[in-house]
């Protein structure tokens, strides 16, 4: 009897300590008091964190730690051994990007939290509030019993307070990130690639992402119960999904929080989480626009293979560097021009060479004429994901583009996920996945040796973007997403709410080679592309990247000669954005400044459904007229009837005047407003 009693009144006093409600041992407001972060311990000393806005609970108490190969978890026994808060404002200067100046303004609490039950062991957590969102990460001191670190897993959750519905697309699965969104409840989200898009049911906005994965495993977001969204990290060959050295600093866990969808684009939280620019001078890389052998081969016109339909011929290269030299697009993309493609090159990729040409390709002399006629070649690196193969070659590969004046390559890893094969410390080929450790590592590479011969990087099949171009600025941009190539020949194609999804998903990461301006409308076997070409036009402003694609075949171009000057006129580089409305997968409106003028431009684009948008010009300068030059969708304009309807047309306008968009199903419209003088009297 004694012995049942005792076993109860433990089982009770264990029960009590679990249930202890969580004590708040640290807080810290935004600048402007939008936003509060708690840091908490339980009774049984489980860390978490909390955030609210305005006063409302937003994100309920969420656990933090982590899961070791081979010590104890960080997870429980925890005390808070210090803490301490600071404040930071500066504004800085982007290179190229979406607005010339950013402003970086934040509230810093950093928490010391110490292991009772394992002593000597620390772990420092540090919070950075802006009045738009809150990143959080872990840094690793250098102790004794935890200096190689082998982490399994985070134990870092996310608890949506609000009922919610949430956009997302599923981690784990064989094709990377190339997914059509989902749209479903928050609490029917299994496993997700981050930037997760959340939309409350008050209207509040929220994405969860990560900022500054550098020599890091990607996270995931894999539901736990109800809407609490736990961390998990990509997986990697080697059992523990990350492997580092103390000290060291984990990737920036970031929510960008705002009243509606615009508000989410409009942050800049994940670009001022990253670190100054390591390069230096980078003037040497200008945004700018191409052409390419690229969409005929999508189309199955010409192969990446060698034999009759070889795109990558000397003549057809010619031909593609004059059609840009005459409209004035700075870069031409050549890809299948190097040894390799035959055969099943998508099996392995041990094929490639990256110095050696078709024998019907001459590289230099290819080059030399693209020089002479003001046009730069697109290197092209495509490697199946086997970058050991890759690696081997990669700098005599970037040295002979160096050599001729290619200063831009677009790097390719098709593979199914967990398809990369990677040399390991033994010397053997590992298997890893595209968003894991290794390929964090192996991006960095590529990037950093190119900026040493001043090559720029766009990465196809890539590992997500986490605002890394602010450090290294010569990653220009990446794919990660389902791209133009998907209406050539995926199925399904890209539905008409695709671009206004990704726009408040997978744009809120960074730029994105989306390859737009397909005015023909038409993929493989006279495939549809389920959008109006006022729509195409208008991509150009709303899908950003420094450098975009005029995807297109030339002799399309010649047949479409009024909507192909909106693509010959448009930027690809601004001083300034604003989003003047959207609802994700539904609409978006945007603004943009030229840079290099005080030309502004605007596009708009929906989904299946066609809409009437108000939207006052109150963005232009005041006092100045601007010549309106609209290409907006006919009246009986509609995709999958009569897409090529449109309507070009020209009217003055100045800031104060509203201008009513009207867009077809599946439409868009694009308007360049070139600034004219002042008033009389302004």
């Amino acid at each position: 009897m004694m012995y049942k009693m005792r076993t109860l009144i433990g089982a009770l006093a264990l029960l009590t300590t679990t249930l202890a409600p969580a004590a708040e041992v640290a807080s810290i407001d935004s600048p402007g008091k939008v936003l509060t972060v708690g840091v908490t311990l339980n009774g049984e000393g489980r860390p978490g964190y909390t955030i609210a806005r305005h006063g409302a609970p937003i994100v309920g108490e969420s656990r933090l730690g982590f899961i070791f190969a081979d010590a104890p978890k960080f997870e429980r026994n925890f005390t808070l051994a210090g803490k301490a808060t600071s404040s930071f404002d500066e504004t800085w200067e982007q290179p190229w990007g979406e607005r010339r100046f950013v402003r970086n303004h934040y509230n810093e609490l950093r928490v010391a939290l110490l292991d009772n039950h394992e002593p000597h062991r620390t772990l420092d957590v540090v919070f950075r509030v802006y009045d738009d969102g809150v990143g959080f990460r872990y840094e690793f001191p250098d102790q004794p019993t935890l200096h190689n670190v082998n982490i399994v897993d985070e134990l870092t959750e996310f608890d949506i307070v609000e009922p919610a519905t949430a956009w997302w697309t599923p981690a784990g699965e064989w094709n990377r990130y190339e997914y059509l969104y989902r749209h479903t409840p928050l609490a029917e989200l299994s496993q997700a690639h981050t930037p997760v898009t959340i939309k409350c049911a008050s209207g509040l906005h929220i994405a969860i992402h990560e900022a500054a994965l550098v020599d890091y495993s990607s996270m995931w977001l894999r539901r736990v119960d109800g809407q609490r969204l736990k961390a998990a990290l990509s997986p990697s060959s080697q059992g523990a999904r990350v492997q580092r050295t103390a000290p060291f600093t984990t990737p920036w866990r970031t929510l960008q929080i705002a009243d509606n969808a615009g508000g989410l684009y409009m942050s800049d939280l994940i670009l001022n989480l990253n670190e100054p620019n390591k390069l230096g001078d980078v003037s040497w890389f200008k945004p700018y626009k191409y052409v390419g052998i690229w969409w005929e081969m999508h189309l199955g016109t010409s192969s990446w293979a060698s034999g009759p339909k070889h795109g990558a011929n000397t003549a057809n290269a010619k031909r593609y560097i004059d059609f840009a030299a005459k409209n004035g697009f700075r870069g031409v993309l050549i890809e299948g021009w190097n040894q390799g493609w035959d055969g099943d090159w998508f099996a392995n990729g041990e094929s490639f060479s990256f110095t050696k040409p078709y024998p019907d390709f001459d590289l230099k002399a290819v080059t030399d004429y693209a020089r002479a006629k003001g046009v730069h070649l697109i290197g092209h690196h495509e490697t199946s994901a086997n970058i050991a193969h890759y690696e081997a070659q990669l700098g005599d590969a970037l040295d002979l583009y160096a050599r001729l004046g290619v200063d831009s390559v677009k790097t390719g890893y098709v593979a199914d996920a967990g398809g990369v094969k990677a040399l390991g410390a033994d010397g053997k080929i590992h298997f890893e996945w595209h968003d894991g450790q290794v390929m964090s590592r192996h991006h960095l590479h590529v990037v950093t040796e190119a900026a040493r011969r001043h090559i720029a990087i766009d990465a196809h099949e890539p590992i997500k973007d986490t605002g890394l171009r602010r450090t290294y600025p010569n990653w220009v941009a990446r794919e990660g997403a389902r791209g133009m190539e998907y209406n050539a020949w995926g199925e399904p194609v890209n539905p008409p709410e695709h671009e206004a999804n990704l726009v408040f998903t997978r744009m809120l990461g960074g730029p994105m080679d989306f390859t737009p301006g397909v005015l023909s409308l038409v993929g493989q076997g006279g495939r549809q592309i389920q959008s109006t070409i006022a729509k195409q036009l208008a991509l150009y402003v709303v899908i950003y990247s420094p450098i975009q694609m005029a995807a297109d075949l030339p002799e399309n171009y010649a047949k479409y000669p009024g909507p192909f000057q909106f693509i010959k006129d448009v930027p690809a580089d601004w001083s300034d954005t604003r989003v003047l409305n959207g609802e994700v997968g539904d609409y978006v409106t945007f603004a943009r400044k030229d840079r290099n003028s005080d030309d502004w431009y605007l596009g708009s684009l929906t989904d299946e459904n066609a809409r009437a948008l108000k939207v006052s010009l109150d963005f232009l300068d005041d006092g100045r007229d601007y010549l309106a030059q609209i290409y907006r969708d006919a009246d009986d304009a509609d995709w999958h009837t009569n897409p090529h309807a449109i309507v070009i047309e020209t009217r003055k306008v100045h800031r104060g005047d509203v201008m009513e968009l009207r867009l077809a199903p599946g439409g868009g419209e694009a308007v360049r407003l070139v600034a004219a003088g002042k008033r009389r009297g302004s």
